[in-house]
């Protein structure tokens, strides 16, 4: 059983229409990348699938009990706020200090629980961020650009943690993110979103699509270092070429590097 299935939802604020007629759905353990360029609705169809949004047509069914951990693109606390990384974990349920242990450990920085928040890194909030994601052990874990900001090489290295997640965890991880030629090396399946669903399947064949070259363009910023996991794509399913048209979409224009 899917752990989430989306049935042609659309969402709209006001007279602005941002998801149309979207479909998709994450299986246990995979890992899926949602790309698209801004104002694509990627932050929306997150936001619907915890909750936060009710669409205005169409239907989301979770799976029952259902536990899902969310990292968000950013979180501000006052620098003045005198509160340590465990402090901050156990935030509100009040986890104990084993839970907050356990979970900076599948996070990479088992060293950081005694640390004020306020003295961490870019990279070692993020990672914070991420242990509170999984403190409660979800089955699927939501990412919303959680790099964003961090360097090329904190960025790398957070998905690599994020692949470690998933094997150590067993959960489910739907991502979206700008840094193309990372996150979607890094997946199982990706959805191109531009409103409606453009195209999805592996890395390779999403990558090949006019759909998305016509985004993000075929240049360096479009490249991707593809990556294959040894996983069985039988199930890959080919970028639907007329999607667009289908729904009176006219032609994307090319850009030369992805956002």
């Amino acid at each position: 059983m899917s752990l989430i299935s989306v049935d042609r939802i659309s969402v709209g604020y006001g007279a602005n229409t941002v998801l149309r007629n979207v479909s998709l759905a994450i299986e246990p353990g995979e890992i899926v990348t949602i790309v698209g360029p801004n104002g694509s609705g990627k932050t929306t169809l997150l936001r619907a699938l915890i909750g936060a949004v009710r669409p205005d047509a169409g239907q989301i069914t979770r799976k029952d009990s259902l536990r899902i951990g969310y990292v968000p693109q950013k979180l501000h606390i006052d620098p003045t706020l005198p509160i340590t990384v465990e402090r901050f974990l156990r935030l509100p349920v009040g986890h104990d200090a084993a839970a907050c242990a356990d979970a900076l450990k599948k996070a990479g920085v088992p060293d950081l629980l005694h640390r004020q928040m306020s003295g961490l890194s870019g990279g070692q909030f993020q990672r914070v961020l991420l242990a509170r994601a999984l403190i409660d052990q979800p089955d699927l874990l939501l990412l919303d650009e959680a790099t964003q900001g961090l360097d090329q090489p904190g960025s790398a290295a957070f998905y690599l943690q994020i692949e470690q997640v998933r094997q150590a965890t067993g959960c489910a991880i739907l991502m979206i993110s700008h840094e193309l030629h990372v996150v979607m090396s890094a997946s199982d399946r990706v959805i191109c979103l531009n409103g409606h669903v453009c195209c999805e399947g592996t890395p390779e064949i999403v990558s090949a699509a006019p759909e998305y070259r016509a985004l993000f363009g075929t240049g360096t910023g479009g490249a991707l270092a593809l990556y294959r996991h040894e996983h069985d794509h039988a199930h890959d399913e080919p970028c639907d070429h007329d999607h667009g048209h289908a729904h009176g979409h006219t032609p994307y224009k090319k850009t030369e590097a992805a956002e």
